[in-house]
């Protein structure tokens, strides 16, 4: 069983924004010897509250700008985790995760020398994770966040593989303003987790992008595998075949699927004028930070800032 307290290199975290290919990832590594895979623990929504909440966005013309309870409150004495009484609840904290985690690996049925690696969709709560645990090492998955927005907005419809964990249909009226949301939250979740990828030597970080990883899987799979000491490396050719997207059974991929599209750009055609210009207005600076460059709205769309031709339901692109 992994006891994180004697190996905490052992842990490694896959942060970056949901809809980035994060759960592909990490069914690929979870093939292989000795890891034991942790999806979706969601500390980072526990421990990185929004603020303001999202609703802002369609209620303000000028939403505040995004941050989390976490920062506004931690001058606060009365505040739970203020820094005024950091050394009250720093070691608990850690020692209730290094707990939780380590009761799942010893019931994982995983032998050998265990890796835990956490897919935390939370991550914009990367930093205080990774302080919690220095010796953890990070893979920042990283992808064109207009391709997060389109794909999480086709998540937002009815029917959708996303309904049950507390996603909604959206109303037509309410497009923009989510999809102003949902760029703000990758802006702020990106750069975050760089903060977290930061703080890490070179040997205990990997950046992988989404749009790499889908045209050289197997490559970028051994790159990942060096960095964690992922061992089984002989597997994974067969493991990158087995998973591609093209493999997926037609009815488990589509519109309104958890398996959707993996197709880099796919927004330039499911987004109108409208919801281009107002997303590349929140993401404009964040994608010329990452190495996306922004660019003109598709002259093929209509000049009114209506929906693309080809896509005329009343709540999906």
């Amino acid at each position: 069983m992994a006891s994180l307290e004697r190996d905490e290199d052992r842990l490694a975290w896959i942060f970056g924004s949901s809809r980035s290919g994060s759960t592909w990832l990490l069914r690929m590594l979870a093939e292989l010897e000795g890891v034991v895979p942790i999806d979706d623990p969601h500390l980072g929504h526990h421990l990185g509250v929004w603020r303001p909440i999202p609703l802002a966005w369609a209620a303000s013309d000028r939403p505040p700008e995004l941050t989390t309870l976490l920062d506004l409150k931690a001058e606060e004495p009365g505040y739970f985790f203020a820094d005024r009484f950091r050394d009250s609840w720093w070691e608990p904290l850690r020692a209730l995760i290094r707990s939780r985690f380590e009761a799942q690996a010893a019931a994982s049925g995983v032998g050998g020398r265990q890796t835990l690696l956490v897919k935390e969709p939370g991550s914009h709560a990367a930093p205080i994770l990774t302080d919690l645990f220095p010796a953890s090492k990070v893979v920042f998955l990283l992808r064109d966040g207009r391709d997060v927005v389109d794909s999480w907005l086709d998540a937002y419809r009815d029917g959708s593989w996303a309904i049950d964990g507390g996603a909604f249909p959206v109303s037509p009226e309410g497009r923009v303003p989510l999809i102003r949301w949902l760029s703000a939250v990758w802006a702020y979740r990106s750069r975050q987790v760089r903060r977290a990828f930061d703080s890490r030597a070179p040997e205990d970080r990997i950046l992988v992008r989404y749009e790499t990883l889908r045209e050289n899987t197997l490559e970028t799979l051994e790159q990942i595998c060096r960095t964690l000491s992922l061992e089984d490396g002989d597997r994974l050719a067969e493991v990158a075949e087995r998973y591609r997207f093209e493999r997926a059974p037609a009815t488990t991929r589509g519109p309104g699927k958890a398996i959707r599209s993996a197709a880099p750009g796919s927004w330039r055609e499911n987004l109108s004028a409208a919801e281009q210009i107002a997303m590349q207005e929140e993401l404009g600076p964040a994608l010329e930070e990452f190495g996306y460059g922004s660019e003109p709205v598709s002259a093929a769309l209509p000049a009114d800032g209506g929906s693309p031709t080809k896509a005329k339901a009343p709540v999906t692109p």
